[in-house]
């Protein structure tokens, strides 16, 4: 069977390395890889299985191939660089998206899976996101938090108004594996970054819960978007079971001897707003065959391992 020519845009970022470390393991891919860094784009190879069935393209040269499936990973990945870019979230986000949707024009047999974020539904997460929830947007005063929200959503609703081409929005949640920047402000970061320095943990108070989908899972939802290609569709990711931070804190401790404290009055900043309960219950994948395998505390106890283990922790 020959194999299917997948194009990866913004492959040295997070996600895009996760899947390109899965992709390359199965022959049925080619696999296209744009970026921006050599040198980072470099460094990620010398760290995979790499094969001739990868080669390495700049954006420039995007609209000279051709592609059975192109995947968007470009996005910012730090929540520090998030909070001070401002209006270049909307280009960043435009130019590529534009350039992709150019070639659906000319290529319309062609699949384009787009990563969006659970963010669009918005700032406010005191419960989990289902079917039924609506993006609450104060018009007439924008903010920078909202910047992400809508740059995400003005894609999807893009996307949809485009409905003869075969568009799938994939809105994650939470992504964690040993492809995670370190020096990046997340949660998970910062734990693991505390266990290789063993460093106390500081915290606040209150618990929130997450949603980590595991990199074979991910695989698996976008497998099945490509054996129906003929698709305009978005669809919530979601892992077998969330975990809270508590939970995390306890396994981590038991395994890893990771400390922590409590601080009260420790200010939390974050890009996109306070997330208590960021994961969905819109299961709306399951009708394309998408039934995870993994549960979030599974994933990252199985990325950890690998994180540790190869910088010999």
């Amino acid at each position: 069977m020959k194999a299917k020519r997948v194009a990866i845009l913004g492959a040295t970022g997070h996600i895009a390395k996760s899947l390109i470390d899965k992709l390359c393991r199965r022959d049925k891919y080619e696999l296209v890889l744009f970026y921006r860094s050599t040198e980072r784009l470099n460094e990620f190879l010398e760290s995979i299985p790499y094969t001739n069935m990868i080669s390495a393209k700049k954006y420039s040269e995007f609209s000279q191939d051709e592609y059975e499936v192109i995947i968007n990973c470009i996005g910012i990945g730090n929540p520090a660089k998030l909070k001070n870019v401002g209006a270049l979230i909307f280009r960043l986000t435009e130019k590529f998206d534009n350039m992709i949707l150019d070639y659906l024009e000319e290529h319309p047999e062609a699949l384009y899976i787009n990563f969006s974020s659970g963010a669009v539904y918005g700032t406010k997460f005191n419960m989990p996101v289902n079917e039924s929830t609506c993006t609450e947007l104060d018009i007439n005063h924008i903010v920078p938090d909202d910047f992400y929200s809508i740059a995400k959503l003005n894609a999807e609703a893009k996307h949809r108004a485009m409905a003869d081409l075969n568009i799938v929005d994939l809105r994650v949640f939470g992504y964690f594996s040993r492809f995670i920047n370190l020096n990046a402000q997340y949660f998970m970061s910062e734990v693991i970054s505390c266990i290789k320095d063993d460093k106390v943990l500081v915290t606040v108070k209150g618990d929130m819960v997450r949603d980590y989908i595991h990199p074979s899972d991910l695989v698996s939802l976008i497998e099945k978007c490509i054996h129906i290609k003929s698709l305009n569709d978005v669809f919530d990711v979601y892992s077998l079971k969330p975990v809270t931070k508590f939970e995390i804190l306890e396994c981590f401790a038991k395994q890893y001897g990771l400390d922590h404290s409590i601080k009260d009055d420790m200010q939390i900043s974050a890009a996109t707003g306070i997330k208590n309960h960021y994961y969905s219950v819109y299961k709306k994948a399951e009708k394309i065959g998408y039934f995870p395998q993994f549960s979030s505390m599974d994933s990252i106890i199985e990325e950890t391992k690998l994180i540790l283990n190869l910088q010999g922790t």
